[in-house]
Parts: C-alpha cells; sequence; structure tokens
C-alpha cells in the first residue's frame, strides 16, 4: 500500500491548526501514533473483519464518486475561491490529453507489462505537451513542490514550555484535553480507511494483510513523522490501487515510491513540475473505473433490500462526508439490520409428553432483539405445572437475555408452576451459573452439562419486578 496526507486525515487537522495553532498538530500527531501502536498491541485491527460486504461496496463505490468529483477542479481556471469553467478551446484540449492518456493506459498491458501503463500514459502525455509546446496547465502552476529534508523538533507548546513547578502538571493536563479527542480521531480515521484499503488491495492480490503489523506500522509512522514537523497520514486509496494496477505486491513498491517521491522533491522538481495536469487526470480517471464497483448495480436487485439500502447509504455518506464515517454509519445500520432480522425469527416448537410436561423447542438466539417475541411464546396461565424449555436450537447471549429468563420463571413461579432450562451449552450454562441463576442439581455433571435438566432462580436480577 500507499501510504500518505489525505484529505478524510486533513480537515480534522485544519480545525485544529485554527483553534490552536500548528505545534499542537506536531504533538497530535504523536499522540494519534501512540494510538494506533496501542491498537496493534491490543490486536484491535481485527475488528474490521465485522465490516459487511455491502459495506466495503459502498465504500469503494463512494470512493470511486469522491475522486472522480475532486478531479474536476483540475478542469476550472483562475484565483483560488473564484475559479470558472475554462474556455471551450482549453476544455477541449484537456479532454483530448485526459482521453489520449486513458487510452494509452488501456493499450500498454496489451503490448507489454515492462512498464506500468500508468506511467507510460503520464510519459507519453507528457513528451506531447511538451515537445509540441501545448498550453496547459502543468504541475508547477498547482505550486512548487520543491523542498529539502525535515530536521528534528520537538513540538513547542507554549503554555506547557514556559509553565513552572505544580503549574507544569496542570498545563499538560489542559494540552493532552486539547490533543487527546483529535488524536483519537485522528487514529481512528486512519486505521479504519488503512485496513479497509488493506482489505481491498488483499481482495485484489489474493494475499491477506496483517491488520495488527499495519497498525503497528502506521503509528511508528506517525508518532516519528510529528518530531519532524509532518502533518502525519495513512494508506491512500487511489494511489494504492494504481500501485496495485501497476503491479505492484511487495513491500518494494511502496519503499520505491517513497524514494521517487523523496528524489523528486529534493532533485527532480523541476521535472515533475512539468507534467501536464491532464495526464494525472486521466490515470485517476482510470483508477475510478477500476475502483467503483460496477457489479453491485447489477446485483441491487437480487440482494436483500436492507443490504442494497446500506450500499447506496454509505456510498452517499462517503460523498458528502468522509470514508470512515461512512463505514462506521454502514457498519450500525448493517448490525441493526441484523439484530432486528434475527430477532423477529425466534421461535418455539411445543410438545407435550406423556406425563404431561410441556416442551418449548426454541428456534433462534435469545438476546435483547428478541425478548419480547420469546416472553410471548409462553402461556403461563394456561400451562401445566411442570414446563421445560429446551435450548438445543438457540443461544443464551446477554444480559437481557438473562432478565428475561428470570422474568418467564418468575411468572409460572408466582402461579405455583415450575419451569426448567434443557440442553444449555456450555457457554451458556456458565453464563447463567455466573449471573447465579441456575439451581445446580446433585446430578450435574460440570464437564459436560447439555443434557441436565436446570431449574431458575428468581430475585437475582430483579425479575418480576
Amino acid at each position: 500500500m500507499i501510504s500518505g496526507a489525505t484529505g478524510a486525515l486533513a480537515v480534522v487537522m485544519v480545525e485544529l491548526v485554527l483553534h490552536h495553532g500548528v505545534e499542537y498538530l506536531f504533538a497530535t500527531v504523536v499522540l494519534m501514533g501512540i494510538l494506533q501502536i496501542l491498537a496493534g498491541v491490543f490486536h484491535l485491527g481485527k475488528f474490521i473483519r465485522l465490516v459487511p460486504h455491502p459495506v466495503m461496496l459502498g465504500f469503494v463505490n463512494g470512493l470511486a464518486i469522491v475522486i472522480f468529483s475532486s478531479q474536476l477542479d483540475m478542469f476550472k481556471a483562475g484565483p483560488e475561491g473564484a475559479k470558472v469553467w475554462m474556455d471551450a478551446v482549453m476544455m477541449v484540449t484537456m479532454l483530448g490529453l485526459v482521453g489520449l492518456t486513458m487510452a494509452i493506459i488501456w493499450v500498454m498491458p496489451k503490448i507489454t507489462h515492462i512498464v506500468p501503463a500508468p506511467l507510460a500514459g503520464i510519459v507519453i502525455t507528457a513528451a506531447i505537451v511538451i515537445g509540441f509546446g501545448i498550453n496547459v496547465p502543468d504541475v508547477g502552476s498547482m505550486g512548487s513542490i520543491k523542498g529539502g529534508l525535515p530536521s528534528f523538533h520537538i513540538p513547542y507548546l507554549k503554555d506547557f514550555m514556559e509553565a513552572g513547578g505544580a503549574d507544569k502538571f496542570q498545563a499538560a493536563w489542559d494540552v493532552l484535553v486539547i490533543i487527546f479527542p483529535y488524536s483519537l480521531i485522528l487514529a481512528a480515521i486512519g486505521l479504519i480507511e488503512s485496513l479497509l484499503t488493506l482489505n481491498l488491495v488483499g481482495e485484489m492480490t489474493n494475499k491477506r494483510g496483517g491488520t495488527s503489523q499495519e497498525c503497528l506500522a502506521q503509528g511508528i509512522s506517525n508518532t516519528v513523522t510529528g518530531f519532524f514537523g509532518g502533518m502525519g497520514g495513512c494508506a491512500m486509496i487511489g494511489q494504492s490501487m494504481i500501485n496495485v494496477k501497476s503491479g505492484g505486491r511487495t513491500r518494494l513498491s511502496g519503499v520505491t515510491a517513497a524514494l521517487f517521491l523523496l528524489g523528486f522533491i529534493l532533485f527532480g522538481s523541476s521535472i515533475i513540475e512539468r507534467v501536464p495536469l491532464a495526464s494525472l487526470v486521466g490515470v485517476m480517471f482510470m483508477v475510478v473505473i477500476g475502483t467503483f464497483a460496477w457489479r453491485s448495480l447489477v446485483i441491487m436487485k437480487k440482494i436483500p433490500l436492507t443490504d442494497a439500502l446500506v450500499i447506496i447509504l454509505v456510498t452517499v455518506v462517503t460523498v458528502m462526508t468522509d470514508l470512515a464515517i461512512a463505514v462506521i454509519v454502514g457498519v450500525i445500520v448493517s448490525a441493526l439490520a441484523f439484530a432486528w432480522s434475527t430477532a423477529t425469527r425466534t421461535m418455539a416448537r411445543v410438545e407435550t409428553t406423556d406425563d404431561g410436561t410441556k416442551i418449548y423447542n426454541l428456534e433462534g438466539p435469545l438476546f435483547f432483539g428478541s425478548i419480547e417475541s420469546f416472553a410471548e411464546l409462553f402461556d403461563p396461565d394456561n400451562d401445566p405445572d411442570h414446563v421445560i424449555v429446551d435450548f438445543m436450537n438457540s443461544r443464551v447471549v446477554d444480559q437481557s437475555a438473562l432478565q428475561a429468563i428470570e422474568n418467564l420463571a418468575f411468572r409460572y413461579k408466582s402461579r405455583g408452576k415450575v419451569i426448567q432450562l434443557r440442553h444449555l451449552t456450555h457457554d451458556c450454562h456458565k453464563l447463567l451459573k455466573r449471573a447465579g441463576q441456575l439451581m445446580i442439581d446433585a446430578n450435574d455433571d460440570p464437564e459436560y452439562q447439555v443434557a441436565v435438566d436446570y431449574s431458575v432462580k428468581t430475585g437475582i436480577l430483579g425479575g418480576g419486578h
């Protein structure tokens, strides 16, 4: 993957710099890196597996639209804040060069794989523009990229540096109060974007990346960057897509990209500044075509309605806000949809034994979303004196389920009837026993409890009140 400064991070950083200054940004980047290192140490990156596939489809579709819309500014001219569309002649010239670049990128892989297609497109288009003296905007018109090597720099936080004695601790706390929320947000955004990019690249290359390794690497990089006056960053999806589509498969491609970028900034800025913007736009348009999940348009009518809505929602939120927020929204909506779907499928098959015992064979998990349906399955007023709830095809998941079981037991107990639980799996047995709800019989097998019938204690969690 290719990493660097991204728009999603920059939006948050702008607010910090406006209110507190650039030195606070450097301190925030250092803390952001430390938080990302901790995320790697505690393997928090594995939670990216919870992102459903519809969210990924919406994510890549929104990303493609964002990349496309960001390139439209290249077809405008004028001072910042007052840009207007180019005149007809310039527009036609730009579109022609963009089309030429895209055609080269499309044709080149059919001819040879020695030269990456995007590089060939940029070089050939730039050679034509420079050779024929075509007047179109180039990289230099956007500003100079010439620079030098950074020096080590400890963020100068005036209030903290000038405080003395006991005030030092208060000043340190005040600084932490300012930078910690920003660091947490930036760390989360950076990791979400990077890990989603990691998944996307993994699908394209049929290789599984290490989420914890990525968290650690990104955290170390950002921590070091903060001490050298950098703004930090994360994996850049567009550039990573270009890298993969150009044949990059190992760390060498990322290292090479970084070294070339450094070389261009230090020694080759004059060359890069002559590259026409049209060639870069052409490359990004090809990235858009390759990134957008066109198949998602075909499968919309074939997948569940909730999944289709999630794809659309994540796409829209990505375009309107940023990638990280869109993914979080998508995961939440998907989780709620799953909980609702699971809750509505809770049911019971009822049978009565020869001795008059009524058995409720539960189907589906018992959790916060299904407790209402669970309670409605039973009829304490008309049931016999002995009732068994069979959990062979069900699971007790959370505290809401424990409360529902106790409430049910209280309803039967208040009518002088007995209810017992059967076929509790080991994890369900452990959960109820820890809550103190199981009345353990003398014949309980501590190693294998599934075939034992358990009575339920009431009053443990306030059941019936």
